[in-house]
């Protein structure tokens, strides 16, 4: 096998810190070049980023100890939170969340921001700091990895890219479906006849998860029975990546995930929800409010459909700025919701337009979770050089 040499990442890249204005001057803003901060990061599900929610002006970029970051540079998030990776599909700027590569002559984009995503794990644990995690400008320069040469590095990444453009692909087809569905919903909503209720009106059962720790711990074994949590919804991880969990007999017979059920996160990452389509051998834990609707009031996809509204959101948003501290969803606060729904015999009407969008969904996120799945078996075989690119054909 060829030569693969142990390098630090200051001998094959600049590392840049990304900066921020002396002030917030509303002239800094609304320029014409993109702002990038590891909160338009977080969720990020795509190997490239072009912008993000704001854009710095000149006069903001002179005012500020950041700078240009070229074209196909590797962003990473060094600070709150960690371990978020995009590569810059045009000339970018960071605030001081990101620790960044710049690669020098011979350096593959792509490659890197594999062999980093490899490693994310190794460089969280480097983190330090009491007030808020961090990982130090210095730190990433002397980050040692083996690597190949350019051409290597290419096709490695030619690889693992085939696995991310079906992903994307199927991410946007799913954007499009949640498009389609949102628009049926809310035309069919405002266009019949409709009465205003409350979530406690048509609930026949809610409560939260069993206890994380001693009812429904996560365990490193197969036992036949999963937990998911609030990350695995943050994720949107199916089934089959949920943590395994030992429970007694009552314990699961008190939290089976059963069909129809709706799950809704109340910590963290407040009203993410999911409508869970079968029985599962799984339970969920205390971070998570389980809704079971009275059918003969409501359809539970009619529900769900209600919870992915702006509407909705807003209702959950107001929870995070009510407090300064981290939010926490009580039960009796979701209940309270109301909304608008017609009666059943049309809430049929509408259920017979969304089900297919929905299944159609349920179906391409299955077969990006075995995509992941099958990307990240095969990432570290190729970084440590296991498999031969050579003999790979695409």
């Amino acid at each position: 096998m060829e030569i693969w040499n142990k390098k630090k990442l200051s001998e094959v890249a600049d590392v840049i810190g990304g900066g921020t204005p002396s002030t917030n001057n509303f002239e800094y803003w609304e320029g014409d070049i993109p702002w990038i901060t590891p909160k338009d990061l977080s969720g990020y599900n795509e190997r490239y980023i072009s912008k993000g929610s704001r854009n710095i002006s000149l006069l903001g970029l002179k005012n500020s100890s950041s700078r240009i970051l070229p074209k196909g540079s590797v962003l990473l998030t060094s600070r709150a939170p960690i371990g978020y990776i995009a590569i810059a599909k045009n000339e970018v700027c960071t605030n001081q969340g990101f620790k960044s590569l710049v690669l020098k002559e011979g350096n593959d984009s792509q490659f890197f921001y594999y062999l980093l995503k490899n490693n994310i794990e190794y460089i969280k644990n480097m983190s330090s700091g009491s007030t808020f995690s961090e990982i130090s400008g210095t730190q990433v320069k002397n980050l040692e990895f083996s690597i190949p040469p350019l051409e290597t590095q290419q096709k490695i990444a030619k690889v693992l890219s085939v696995f991310d453009d079906k992903i994307e692909l199927n991410n946007k087809i799913n954007e499009n479906l949640e498009q389609q569905a949102q628009a049926i919903f809310s035309n069919f909503i405002s266009n019949c006849e409709t009465e205003e209720i409350k979530v406690s009106d048509i609930t026949s059962k809610a409560n939260t998860g069993a206890d994380a720790i001693q009812k429904a711990p996560i365990v490193d074994y197969d036992t036949g029975i999963k937990c998911i949590r609030v990350g695995d919804m943050s994720n949107n991880r199916d089934f089959y990546h949920w943590g395994y969990t030992k429970v007694s007999d009552e314990v699961f017979r008190q939290y089976q995930l059963k069909k129809d059920d709706i799950l809704i996160t109340r910590t963290a990452m407040l009203g993410l929800n999911k409508l869970i389509v079968q029985d599962l051998n799984a339970v969920y834990n205390n971070g998570l409010i389980r809704l079971t609707v009275n059918k003969n009031k409501i359809f539970p996809l009619i529900l769900y459909r209600q919870f992915q509204t702006q509407d909705f959101f807003n209702f959950i948003n107001r929870i995070e700025s009510e407090t300064s501290v981290r939010p926490n969803m009580k039960i009796n606060y979701l209940l309270n919701y109301q909304f608008k729904i017609p009666n059943i015999t049309k809430q049929k009407e509408l259920v017979v337009l969304l089900s297919p969008l929905f299944l159609l969904k349920e179906h391409v996120s299955t077969e990006n979770n075995k995509l992941i799945q099958l990307r990240d078996t095969l990432l570290p075989k190729l970084m440590n050089g296991e498999i031969d690119v050579d003999k790979i054909k695409i």
